[in-house]
């Protein structure tokens, strides 16, 4: 017996050593990696918006007989005839994507009907494929529609043993309907869902009118149509640009619901009145690709921080229906506020990106714009439609072939019976006699007996006479472009009443509408508002007593008690809702939320645990921040400026350095300027007073300043601002509250910057206003 002999000195072309640069080879390999993940994964097929993985599903569901009118099969069996005759991937890849085909809450338009459990909007996942059933839609019929009619090409399945459709030629625009996403190597894909009749009218639009604007497009085609529904609130504008150019994105939010009686007006949105002036609001529907589950945890999760403090609880009554219930902290609560809270800090207001790329006919990737997909879309109808066309003539032709074979038996019926009766090769004397074919011979010799009543010759006759007027009608079709787009446009048309405006399928759920401008939002308008007094000792601890206390004769709070060998500093009221501005004799200001401050039970708490002040920094200034007003700021060199107060405020901890003091100076003076003052006193430590207008003194965000008033020794001792007309007054010294004012301060006025001369009589003695 003889025995194949291998050849051991012959090398495996796997084995086989290439001498190539390596960057070169890698690209190479690398490029081929790409295209493959490109074309044959990621980024849909624009004709029929599928993705290779589910069109193969929908294939292997179609070949299983899983119609909408048959029952339903194990979903086992599916992802099993997937991955084994179509698919060489995971079992839970394709069941995943089944799965998705079949939520209600992924797909505007489902392709698959579930029976079991398929996932739900809360995030949690589908059962076991083991436990679930599938069937397939009438949407994918729709979709897979005319496979049977040469409308496609069939190639190879990886091991080519099958065959597979190369895309569905179903007139259900499914790109656009119900969208789709994915990352390739390089690039990615992401098209949201859209309203079927709006596709279609855009649509008829441009089969009527290739050269159509943009805008009139816009006019019929909306924008997004999700299946969550909620609300798109970019202008329209905004979403026009989008679709022309293919890419974009637009803001998603949350639907806030009513009852009847409550949606009178657009403002009471979601309110639902509970009697005593006391609301809750109520979300029906969730912005898309959110989990209802994450949604709730990042609104409680707000609650138990309290960074939303004016809400109270959050509760989920949702049954088939979303309706999340929000109830606030008390009636006095502003719900347009709290909307506005919730759209910002958590996923009730999403961005959903607009990027329109996806495989042409040649299988190239590219980024289109509305006009040109639904160009590129219609041209491939139409390339169905005349495949389609040239199929059926195809098949007339052959039954024509095979009724005139019959007609022509029928007109010699005697002859052919003669002939199968007595002839040993009754084929070939029927072909030679009476002129026919190899197929209308067999076909008449494959006759039943039952076939040879005169009723049937009438019916052949009347088959080949409606075969005719379809071939001539057929024909008249293929040789038209004009008639072809009359065809299409008739088959939109009907296509369209499925999913007509008044049906439940077809319904738009998500509304488009600008936005109105946003209730102002911030963290402090969320405080609720209470008096509090403020009182920062001399070692920098601080406290916030409920009310406005009594502050006492000095108004540095010394009423209240102190640690030994601490005592009063400063002290002010204020309300929940101020922040405080504290500032360091380094030339550096520090905010503090009054909100944020400990209670005056105790002795309070260090205040350079709060922020991050040097530890040999003192400090010089405790004021109240009031909106657009203005502080006069002085070091002891005598330099100084006006700050406006809403530059003043830091955002973290480490404060703003606002005064450049050089070595040996520090910030002294930090006073408010009053609106109506005119004038600024300068008083040095050598007791010499200078009186200059205010104007004379810039306005600053940071820096040294401008020299108040030049010194041979010491420095400055304190500054003020007020009105010449009415005078400069101080304290005088002793017990009560006594103060003393000069009107004839006008002979102290100078220009900024001079030595000046001695105060009136009277001044105090510690040089201070």
């Amino acid at each position: 017996m003889a025995k194949d002999t291998i050849d051991l000195e012959q090398p495996d072309d796997f084995d086989a050593i290439v001498d190539a640069p390596f960057d070169s080879a890698l690209s190479e390999r690398y490029l081929v990696y790409a295209l493959s993940t490109i074309t044959a994964r990621s980024l849909p097929d624009l004709r029929d918006g599928l993705k290779p993985v589910h069109r193969r599903l929908l294939w292997t569901m179609r070949q299983l007989k899983l119609d909408p009118g048959n029952t339903f099969k194990k979903s086992a069996r599916v992802v099993g005839e997937v991955i084994g005759k179509y698919h060489p991937h995971g079992d839970t890849a394709a069941y995943d994507a089944m799965v998705r085909l079949a939520q209600n809450f992924s797909l505007r338009y489902p392709l698959v009907e579930g029976q079991g459990n398929f996932g739900n909007i809360d995030g949690d996942n589908a059962a076991a494929y083991r436990y679930t059933e599938a069937r397939l839609t009438k949407t994918a019929m729709q979709l897979m529609e005319g496979l049977d009619a040469g409308t496609v090409d069939f190639i190879p399945t990886y091991n080519g043993e099958e065959e597979e459709p190369e895309l569905m030629p179903g007139l259900f625009p499914n790109l656009l309907a119900n969208g789709t996403s994915g990352i390739a190597v390089g690039m990615a894909t992401n098209v949201p869902s859209h309203n079927v009749a709006e596709i279609i009218d855009a649509t008829l639009e441009l089969i009527d009118n290739p050269s159509v604007e943009h805008d009139r497009l816009m006019e019929l085609f909306h924008g997004p149509d999700l299946p969550t529904g909620g609300l798109i609130v970019d202008s329209a504008d905004s979403i026009s640009k989008a679709y022309e150019t293919g890419r974009g994105s637009f803001r998603v939010r949350g639907r806030f619901h009513a009852s009847e009686a409550e949606k009178a007006d657009d403002r009471d949105a979601g309110i639902e009145r509970l009697g005593g002036g006391q609301y809750q609001l109520v979300i029906s529907e969730i912005p898309y690709q959110v989990q209802k589950g994450k949604l709730i945890e990042q609104i409680a999760q707000l609650i138990a921080d309290r960074k939303l403090p004016i809400l109270e609880d959050v509760r989920d009554e949702s049954d088939e229906d979303i309706r999340l219930v929000l109830v606030p902290r008390n009636r006095n609560v502003d719900p347009e506020l709290l909307k506005e809270s919730l759209y910002k800090l958590t996923d009730l207001e999403m961005r959903f990106g607009l990027n329109l790329n996806v495989l042409d006919a040649t299988r190239t990737p590219m980024v289109m714009g509305l006009k040109e997909l639904l160009t590129n879309w219609t041209a491939s109808q139409i390339d169905i439609l005349q495949r389609r066309t040239r199929h059926r003539l195809e098949q007339i032709a052959r039954r024509l072939e095979l009724v005139d074979g019959y007609i022509a038996a029928f007109l010699n019926l005697d002859r052919v019976i003669e002939i199968i009766r007595t002839e040993d090769e009754p084929k070939q004397i029927m072909m030679a006699e009476f002129e026919l074919t190899d197929r209308q011979a067999e076909a008449i010799l494959n006759m039943r007996l039952r076939s040879l009543r005169k009723l049937e010759e009438m019916q052949l006759r009347g088959e080949k006479d409606a075969l005719l007027k379809e071939q001539d009608g057929l024909d008249k079709l293929l040789a038209s472009p004009a008639r072809q787009r009359t065809r299409l446009k008739r088959d939109l048309t009907e296509l369209r009443k499925d999913y007509a405006e008044d049906t439940t399928l077809g319904r738009r759920r998500t509304t488009i509408a600008e936005a109105a401008p946003a209730v102002e939002f911030s963290m402090d308008a969320m405080i609720e508002k209470e008096p509090v007094t403020v009182i920062l000792s001399e070692r920098g601890w601080i406290r916030a007593a409920k009310g406005h206390v009594d502050l006492g004769a000095d108004g540095n709070g010394a009423e209240f008690k102190y640690k030994d060998g601490d005592g009063p500093a400063f002290a002010l009221h204020a309300q929940t809702t101020d922040k405080l501005l504290l500032a360091a004799g380094n030339g550096r200001f520090y905010t503090l939320g009054a909100d944020k401050l400990p209670g005056a039970r105790g002795f309070g708490e260090p205040v350079r645990g709060m922020v991050d002040i040097d530890a040999d920094a003192p400090i010089v200034a405790l004021r109240l921040h009031r909106k657009g007003g203005q502080l006069l700021i002085a070091a002891s060199n005598g330099k100084g400026f006006a700050a406006q107060t809403d530059e003043l405020l830091a955002e973290t901890r480490k404060g703003r350095q606002v005064v450049n003091v050089k070595a040996g100076t520090d910030l002294t003076v930090v006073k408010e300027i009053n609106p109506s003052h005119d004038h600024v006193a300068v008083v040095g430590e050598n007791r010499k007073l200078v009186v200059f207008n205010l104007e004379e003194l810039p306005v600053l965000a940071r820096g040294q300043g401008v020299m108040l008033q030049r010194y041979r020794d010491g420095g400055l001792a304190d500054a003020t601002t007020f009105t010449l007309e009415e005078g400069l007054s101080w304290q005088m010294g002793g017990k009560g509250d006594r103060t003393r004012t000069e009107n004839e301060i006008w002979q102290w006025k100078v220009a900024r910057g001079a030595a000046g001369r001695m105060p009136p009589q009277g001044f105090p003695k510690d040089n201070l206003f």
